[in-house]
């Protein structure tokens, strides 16, 4: 990620009321901020308000557990190399319970050798997921056997989703706060 972001925040003056009323809900609804990909997905209020709902169901209603929930998220913020999306959820990620060990190997586009079987499930399906767009019957079956249907569709929400994000972020060229070195190398 290289420049400035190209959606630079807005203030509210120069908001329209649709755009300031999208904020407020964000703001007003678990999240407590509008951070990250709002100050570029605010151009588009209507867009950003409907996928907020996905977003903050995901982040705080997922039948996943927070921290393999937040293992899903930073799989794919690594396959996107969202530099932001990883910074702002490698905390939350080790907040959540995420074994430490584990998201230096992710960083480094490898597989994390210290998984329990439910990390190594969620890894495992995601990661193959992001890969190749589909999950193998195996795969698939041990997610199902685990998480259950809601589950599986979940785990799909989530790479969904945050690959969204990642991209609005990486198009944004969203900046990390003054002083953060990139915690993500590109991947070969």
């Amino acid at each position: 990620m290289t420049g400035t972001d190209r959606f630079p925040e807005l203030p509210p003056e120069a908001m329209t009321q649709i755009q300031r009323n999208a904020m407020a809900d964000i703001v007003a609804g678990p999240r407590k901020g509008a951070a990250g990909p709002f100050k570029a997905l605010v151009r588009s209020p209507e867009l950003m308000s409907l996928v907020q709902k996905v977003g903050a169901y995901i982040r705080y209603a997922s039948v996943i557990p927070p921290d393999l929930n937040e293992l899903a998220i930073l799989i794919t913020a690594r396959h996107w190399t969202a530099q932001y999306e990883w910074y702002a959820h490698i905390r939350l990620a080790l907040a959540a319970g995420l074994d430490p060990a584990i998201p230096p190997a992710i960083a480094r586009g490898e597989r994390p050798n210290a998984l329990s079987e439910d990390a190594a499930i969620v890894y495992d399906f995601c990661d193959i997921l992001l890969k190749q767009g589909a999950v193998p019957d195996e795969i698939f079956e041990r997610a199902h056997g685990r998480f259950g249907e809601q589950g599986v569709i979940d785990l799909i929400g989530t790479c969904g989703y945050y690959s969204w994000v990642s991209m609005v972020l990486n198009v944004d060229r969203t900046p990390l706060p003054p002083g953060e070195p990139l915690p993500l190398a590109p991947l070969t």
